[in-house]
């Protein structure tokens, strides 16, 4: 990667040329006549041609406002590319927005508007295309560092793979499994070596360790990391661009992209393509809103009927597991008596704490509405794994291989598990299914999935209403 000075010349002398050219472009009396003539909106403002002296002290405005908002991204630092493109768009609006504003005081020389918006359009294609196609900060060689809590898979890594690795990043104790009997090293800065790697402090310092070391692969080495650790390390992959990779004999654990062919497999973070996710999004943010709209006025009916029915609150929250090692508040409407609850699972019917209206919400689903607003603002989906309590998160995954997989997705209001009748009583069979959808996840899938849980919910509401005449 490109260090320090030279990155910089060469991120800010771009920005200074691509503004140049935005001004010169937009000033052109054909661009002028054009967007002045048919682009909506715009086309009652007048065709503008800036003189020489004009034109000048237009360039110079615009490069000194551009250069200073675009300067976040004249740091050599690993970024997705999706990161690169949303941060310059960010910036360039920034920029549009302070010109605008040093024309409206009359601060200094004024943009005319048509040349300003145009400007700015430019940029927000130019900027992103710039530094993620033509300066991009690249290297000869790799760099790589191991991280985790494993002493044993450290070893394993770093004698089996050829990686140029530059350190690695581990707890103060970590786990020794080489012997019978397993036992707790300390491992301190000068303190007991791990080959003759170098360790960079601890698990706090991964994204420093990351960034400052130009990190390109970083390879996991986790035995008994909890959420917040195992899925802190991807979430760092995830946003500065590093390649995650875990050991194929350590691969049950994580979502893998394809077959392991080799010492070292490739973590997939990301199940969805660009495309899937803005679709998904889209489906999830058209359902919740329509179903709260639709559902409005039974929001007030169900909260009374609660309340006449029995003492207690009318919403119902719980902790839960979530995607990528987070954890979110759940809420339903309460359904049973308030009383202590314990973790583990049992069968609906088998639960005699549920209420008069808790018989007609559970069995229609009506007790979930809540959630549709986990679902507008992003924290959960339509589709996905079912959030698991925490409390009975350990227990579920100590009964089944493979849990952990289920943390890679944002968790949904239904799911592959849900409309095949697999609950938490039955753990393996939830954990295939969840699994199964977690691979094959796509929009189609989760229309079908959608489509099959409204017609069992729909047959509840039958069932339920051919008991009661």
């Amino acid at each position: 990667m490109k260090r320090g000075s030279s990155y910089r010349v060469l991120s800010a002398t771009g920005v200074v040329v691509l503004t140049t050219l935005a001004v010169l472009v937009a000033n052109h009396r054909l661009a002028q006549s054009l967007f002045t003539t048919y682009v909506p909106v715009f086309n009652q403002l007048p065709v503008t041609v800036l003189s020489s002296d004009e034109l000048l002290r237009a360039v110079a405005l615009s490069v000194g406002v551009t250069v200073v908002a675009l300067a976040p991204l004249y740091k050599p630092r690993p970024r997705r590319t999706a990161d690169t493109i949303a941060l310059a768009q960010r910036r360039v609006v920034v920029a549009g927005l302070a010109l605008a504003t040093v024309g409206y005081f009359d601060w200094s020389y004024r943009l005319p508007r048509a040349t300003l918006v145009m400007v700015t359009g430019i940029l927000l294609v130019g900027a992103p295309l710039w530094f993620v196609a033509f300066c991009r900060p690249t290297d000869d060689s790799d760099r790589a560092l191991i991280v985790g809590d494993d002493v044993e898979q450290i070893e394993r890594i770093y004698d089996e793979t050829a990686l140029p690795y530059i350190g690695y990043l581990c707890p103060t104790s970590v786990v020794d499994t080489r012997s019978t009997h397993e036992r707790a090293l300390t491992i301190t800065d000068g303190g007991t070596q791990i080959r003759d790697l170098e360790r960079l402090g601890g698990l706090s310092r991964l994204e420093n360790a990351l960034v400052e070391n130009d990190i390109d692969t970083l390879v996991l080495a986790f035995e008994r990391a909890d959420r917040g650790d195992f899925f802190g390390a991807l979430d760092a992959c995830h946003e500065h661009g590093v390649d995650a990779k875990v050991h194929r004999d350590y691969a049950a654990d994580v979502l893998v992209s394809g077959a392991p062919t080799g010492t070292l497999v490739d973590v997939k973070v990301e199940p969805l393509d660009l495309q899937d996710y803005v679709l998904k999004r889209g489906f999830d943010v058209a359902f919740s809103l329509v179903g709260l709209l639709a559902f409005a006025l039974l929001f007030g009916v169900i909260a009374a009927l609660i309340k006449l029915d029995s003492d207690g609150p009318v919403l119902y929250s719980q902790r839960r597991t979530s995607g990528l090692g987070g954890t979110l508040t759940v809420y339903k409407f309460r359904t049973m008596h308030s009383e202590d609850e314990s973790p583990e699972p049992v069968e609906d019917g088998a639960n005699d704490r549920v209420t008069r209206v808790g018989r007609v919400l559970r069995p229609t689903h009506l007790d979930e509405l809540p959630q549709l607003w986990l679902i507008l603002v992003g924290k959960m989906s339509v589709v996905g794994p079912r959030p698991v309590w925490t409390d009975e998160e350990s227990l579920l995954e100590a009964k089944t291989e493979a849990w952990r997989k289920r943390w890679f997705v944002k968790p949904g209001l239904t799911g592959l598990a849900q409309v095949r009748n697999a609950g938490s009583t039955d753990p393996e069979a939830k954990l295939r299914a969840d699994l199964e959808y977690i691979r094959r996840q796509s929009f189609q899938l989760d229309v079908s999935i959608v489509v099959r849980q409204i017609w069992l919910v729909l047959e509840d509401v039958f069932t339920l209403l051919r008991r009661g005449s």
